[in-house]
């Protein structure tokens, strides 16, 4: 009697442990599988309708979770969605996310791997489920500059201090409302989701960083500056040919010269001189002399064809391959199938503030749990060299010129030394992408920036890049 009641009590104790070793795996170990599988509509609900982290910029929150009287408890809100909707991009129940809500999902919704010790003790406490807050390096004012300056036209605006990569202005124009597609009414996200990825204008790209890639016109010419000195060929007291058309190797065309500026003056310049007037026949010569291989190097030294997050995706910059002669001399004054986005052109002018050192540009300052702990804070990076203090020292000293004396004056910032190119890049008859690319103050560099504005006569877009670039220095300087 006594060996069958021991016999049950094993089997029982047996049953007991094997229940709890599989609860145990269920909750912990298998607890990624069950939340990702597709029938899982708890895992839905949980995910869409939790107390997802917010975003912040200076203190505000720019994105949160607000309770809703519906099945997900909770709805994606956004504050000044016009102009923060290329950072945080959108939360949806049907389309999912995009920018920082997808960047930083595991964070904002507290699923991390970072965060399970919080998920442990919520589980034990029975709290609802709480997502990390994820603080921006952005600066409000400089980002109501860069959106407002922007507003009516296609372009992108952006500025980062270059002795630490922190992103200082991210905007992108035309924009969206991201509370159009939270919303937790199917039938009107479907209709504006229609109404936005049918637009010409392609609201929801990033154009700072993504969507289009841009042809950098002059603003190439720095690298191509750089790529001179670097060979050891050219330097400071180099004279170059400067006519007016350049006849294009294998070709019956020539390449004219830039007519905006002084260019027409002169037979023979510097290097410093054609970069302040913004001299295309000058450069091509360069670029011809020197090859393909080593322009493209000089580039990829400043992040063409690198991968990059920021944490978002940066689109890559590109300088094309298995050039000729005449390919090679037009994308020298960054034309022909010379690509890239404002952020790149905004590092490599971050490059040479910086005494050649390219910091890696971030926008994430910290994120912090729902009791304040941090998960992650800014810390400084080094991304690569792209030249050497030497050059990058003599280059800027040639981007001051070009704000003092050349066709970039109209940034300039009354006692204050500013470093800046200026670029046009032809896209439709008439219409041109009008670049300005610098930074500030020279000898002290707190901001560097890059602005383009598309489509745009080159008249108006000179004013505009330049003026915005203006009114972003006399910001960060208190003037």
């Amino acid at each position: 009697m006594d060996r069958a009641i021991r016999r049950m009590w094993m089997s029982a104790a047996c049953v007991f442990v094997l229940l709890m070793g599989t609860l145990s795996y269920i909750q912990f170990f298998d607890s990624k599988t069950l939340m990702n599988n597709q029938w899982n509509s708890r895992a839905l609900y949980d995910n869409y309708g939790s107390a997802r982290g917010s975003i912040v910029v200076d203190g505000t929150e720019i994105a949160s979770s607000v309770k809703s009287d519906d099945e997900y408890n909770y709805q994606r809100v956004y504050n000044h969605p016009l102009k923060y909707a290329a950072l945080t991009g959108y939360f949806s129940t049907i389309y999912g996310a995009t920018g920082l809500e997808a960047a930083l999902d595991k964070e904002l919704a507290g699923t991390s791997d970072s965060q399970f010790y919080d998920r442990v003790a919520q589980l034990f406490s029975g709290s609802s489920a709480q997502g990390a807050s994820v603080e921006l390096t952005i600066n409000s004012k400089l980002q109501d500059i860069a959106y407002n300056a922007l507003q009516g036209r296609k372009g992108a605006v952006v500025a980062l201090n270059p002795k630490t990569g922190e992103i200082l202005a991210m905007a992108s124009s035309p924009s969206y409302d991201p509370n159009l597609l939270s919303s937790h009414t199917s039938s009107s996200v479907l209709a504006n989701y229609q109404a936005l990825t049918s637009d010409e204008d392609s609201p929801l790209f990033n154009r700072a960083i993504a969507g289009n890639t841009y042809s950098p016109g002059s603003t190439f010419k720095i690298i191509d500056a750089v790529a001179a000195l670097e060979s050891g060929k050219y330097n400071a007291s180099s004279v170059i040919a400067n006519p007016a058309q350049l006849p294009l190797p294998g070709t019956n065309i020539s390449l004219p010269n830039y007519t905006g500026g002084q260019c027409s003056t002169r037979t023979q310049v510097t290097i410093e001189w054609a970069l302040a007037q913004s001299c295309n026949t000058p450069f091509a010569q360069i670029a011809m002399d020197l090859g393909q291989e080593r322009i493209a190097k000089t580039a990829e030294n400043f992040g063409y064809g690198q991968d990059l997050k920021i944490p978002l995706t940066v689109s890559k910059s590109s300088f094309p391959s298995n050039l000729t002669q005449s390919q090679l001399a037009q994308s020298a004054i960054g034309q022909y199938d010379v690509k890239t986005t404002p952020l790149q052109v905004a590092m490599t002018s971050a490059a040479i503030a910086n005494g050649g050192v390219q910091m890696k540009p971030n926008l994430i300052r910290s994120v912090k749990t729902s009791n304040l702990s941090t998960l992650q804070e800014f810390s400084p990076e080094k991304l690569r060299t792209s030249t050497s203090p030497e050059i990058a020292n003599q280059v800027k000293q040639w981007m001051v010129n070009a704000v003092d004396n050349g066709i970039a004056r109209n940034a300039g910032v009354s006692g204050v030394k500013v470093a800046g190119k200026t670029g046009t890049a032809e896209t439709t008859a008439g219409l041109n992408n009008s670049w300005f690319t610098g930074f500030a103050p020279a000898d002290d560099p707190q901001i560097a920036i890059a602005v383009v504005y598309e489509d745009i006569d080159v008249a108006t877009g000179a004013q505009l890049a330049t003026s915005t670039s203006k009114q972003l220095f006399e910001a960060v300087l208190n003037k």
